[in-house]
């Protein structure tokens, strides 16, 4: 069975991301299925699909391996908090 592929235009996160370090704004997010992202470009970062954005990040790695995708961004501005 094939995994399908989609292709992002703004970080949708959910509360699932987590800072990779603690003195950094790099943050780790881990998708199911395969997502493409472009590289080095500014993108929105949201909640959730209909939340306003919440900050702009850029992605700095991608990882797509067992029907998941691994995003390694640096949050760049930041809007809102909680």
């Amino acid at each position: 069975m094939s995994t399908p592929l989609s292709m992002e235009w703004s970080l949708i996160t959910e509360g699932k991301e987590q800072r990779v370090h603690s003195d950094d704004n790099l943050f780790q997010i881990v998708f199911d299925g395969y997502k493409l992202f472009p590289m080095n470009e500014k993108l929105e970062v949201r909640r959730n699909q209909k939340a306003d954005q919440i900050g702009t990040g850029i992605i700095e790695e991608l990882i797509l391996k067992n029907n998941t995708t691994i995003c390694k961004y640096r949050l760049i501005s930041l809007y809102s908090v909680n």
